[in-house]
């Protein structure tokens, strides 16, 4: 079946259908990941784009039940070179085509990605149209589809993954962590439960007060899609949240909402930090940690109340923020991801002194009671 990627400057790349047909609006943004196709379909921070891997052979070990990040896919479509019809492993249970097409997502091979990467580089994260099938053959409607769609500035998607009520990961721990969820990754709470936590997962409209009523030793901020400055009822929440001397930990959109929380701007990058292989300097140890990064937006360093906040991390491939820290207060954050999954596990120690702060603040409860 045919199928067609067209962007809003005109651009059309045809190809065939290797997933759902229909039609599909999103950012058009390229990966850079060799491997985690699962993950990154599965990462509802992917709420809103289309996805182009860069790597020419995506497929080939299939879809299993473990590493999936989230209960479904959240990518708007998929672009890739060749997706192979062998799925060869162990774990698989089905193939990545029929796993797109039992949840409607449409996709497309035979791309050349490397003349779009490039595109994507000199234009910026354009707005797209994925289509498969017939209606492919009417270009001159998807590009006025893809022009006319609102893209993801001043957009809250937030609200489209975020969870409808509270829930508990895991029923046992030493250290009780709620984690407010606008759109949060399943390995975030793996790696928590691992650690010794209690791990309950909040809705993104719950209050500060609900969330303290728990009584929690630690707050992870998690990841999310779309434009953090659109969300501004969790930027409220996290304000309050920060003035509780608990222990906050954010990964990706909850290292913006700090910055907004205190007083920070945000900005969209020109296309954006996707991939398994980005470089980022830790300013305090020198150490450079390759890390897993998903975002479209990013925090402007120099909005920054230095006198509150320390930047402690940058990306070494543009200078952008990447990590900060509050001076007084428990409370730091990261833009990549450390949960690393897919990709690799140099950045897992800030799990580990998140966890330390969480024993910490229980440590000085029982001491204050």
């Amino acid at each position: 079946m045919q199928a067609a990627l067209v962007l809003e400057d005109g651009s059309v790349f045809r190809g065939r259908s290797f997933g759902a047909q229909g039609v599909r609006c999103g950012e058009i943004v390229f990966n850079t990941s060799m491997s985690g196709y699962q993950e990154i379909i599965t990462d509802p921070s992917y709420k809103g784009q289309i996805v182009a891997m860069t790597y020419p052979l995506i497929g080939n070990y299939g879809i299993n039940e473990e590493d999936a990040e989230s209960g479904r896919p959240f990518v708007e479509g998929l672009v890739v070179k060749e997706c192979s019809r062998i799925a060869s492993n162990w774990r698989s249970k089905s193939s990545l085509p029929d796993y797109l097409c039992a949840h409607g997502i449409p996709a497309v091979e035979g791309v050349d990605t490397r003349a779009l990467t490039l595109r994507i580089r000199e234009a910026g994260a354009l707005k797209a149209v994925i289509a498969a099938g017939a209606v492919c053959d009417d270009v001159t409607a998807l590009l006025e589809k893809a022009r006319s769609w609102s893209g993801l500035v001043g957009i809250d998607l937030v609200k489209d993954v975020s969870c409808r009520q509270a829930y508990d990961w895991n029923d046992n721990g030493k250290y009780k962590v709620a984690v407010l969820d606008c759109g949060v990754k399943y390995n975030i709470m793996r790696i928590l439960a691992g650690l010794g936590c209690r791990v309950r997962v909040f809705p993104a409209v719950t209050s500060a007060s609900d969330i303290l009523s728990w009584k929690p030793d630690g707050i992870m901020l998690s990841n999310g899609p779309g434009d953090p400055a659109a969300v501004t009822y969790v930027i409220g929440t996290v304000k309050e949240l920060a003035s509780s001397g608990i222990p906050i930990f954010g990964i990706c959109l909850g290292n913006q909402m700090l910055g907004l929380a205190f007083g920070g701007r945000t900005y969209k990058l020109k296309f954006g930090h996707h991939g398994a292989n980005h470089p980022v300097k830790d300013l305090n140890s020198g150490r450079v940690a390759i890390t897993v990064q998903n975002h479209g937006f990013c925090l402007d360093m120099k909005s920054l109340n230095e006198k509150e906040l320390q930047v402690t991390h940058i990306n070494l491939n543009d200078d952008t923020h990447e990590g900060m820290k509050h001076r007084k207060l428990p409370v730091f954050s990261v833009q990549f991801h450390p949960e690393a999954s897919p990709g690799p596990h140099d950045a897992a120690y800030l799990f580990a002194s998140f966890v330390d702060s969480a024993a910490k603040h229980k440590c000085r409860g029982k001491k204050n009671a």
